[in-house]
């Protein structure tokens, strides 16, 4: 990543300076926007980023550049090339399993939480069900624009919504180390409409105030993810006897999915 900074300095200094420092720092940008393009795969698993190409890509210096590629290498998206520069981190199927088994019971919990603290809170709604509603109609909004990367972003922000809605913060802090890779693999949904139905049946139980049936489709939910990532991935689901949801062979799973709709 290193390289000298090829004069775009000034030219930083002066978009800055024009923001009124409104717009968030070109490091940042820099890295929201490679971020987004590993997600929807415009920078495939296992690509070599060159800096520079990035650089006149993203019409910025290579300083911010070399910058977000660093921060995407701590964050886990990216892995260091000896003496040639980072590429795009291929998961290896046991990253997959090791972060579903990580995430299965913490996305469990939190819609148990939400689901509780809705019925505490009725008849009044509490804060945060309006912005959880909110990332529905983003979803939906986002495909029929046929906005992937949007899309993507839409599911990741209703998961967060429903921790912050669960009320405890230090669940908050724990799902947020997830956040990026569980958009990776959001990004791999062969079937995007099922997802956002799917966040809907999660969504009304959760209204409902019906913590175990909220937390009962999350199960099958996460599971289904866990399914369609390791098909898209490795080309099979993972079968383990736990069941995975939707268009797998276990019939308890998918007769109790059905009845949760």
């Amino acid at each position: 990543m290193a390289g000298d900074d090829d004069g775009g300095g000034t030219r930083e200094a002066g978009e800055s300076a024009r923001s009124g420092g409104a717009r968030p720092p070109l490091g940042s940008r820099a890295r929201d926007a490679i971020r987004e393009r590993i997600v929807d795969r415009r920078y495939p698993q296992g690509s070599r980023l060159v800096e520079r190409e990035i650089a006149e890509e993203l019409r910025m210096s290579r300083v911010p550049v070399r910058e977000a590629l660093r921060s995407l290498v701590t964050e886990g998206l990216l892995e260091l090339l000896p003496h040639s520069g980072v590429r795009v981190r291929r998961l290896a199927r046991a990253d997959v399993e090791h972060l579903y088994e990580v995430w299965e019971p913490l996305a469990v919990q939190a819609s148990r939480l939400a689901a509780r603290r809705v019925a505490r809170a009725a008849p009044q709604e509490p804060e945060g069900l309006g912005a959880l509603r909110g990332t529905l109609d983003v979803a939906e909004r986002a495909a029929a624009a046929d906005e992937g990367a949007r899309e993507v972003a839409a599911h990741t922000a209703f998961h967060e919504g429903i921790v912050t809605l669960s009320g405890n913060p230090l669940l908050a802090r724990t799902m947020e180390q997830l956040g990026w890779q569980l958009q990776l693999l959001f990004g791999l949904r062969e079937e995007p409409a099922h997802m956002r139905a799917q966040h809907a049946v999660i969504f009304r139980h959760i209204v409902a105030g019906d913590e175990e049936t909220a937390a009962a489709s999350t199960l099958l939910h996460v599971r289904d993810s866990r399914s369609v990532a390791l098909r898209s991935l490795f080309g099979d689901e993972g079968h383990d006897g736990r069941g995975h949801g939707r268009g797998d062979d276990h019939g308890d799973d998918a007769a109790l999915y059905t009845s949760l709709y």
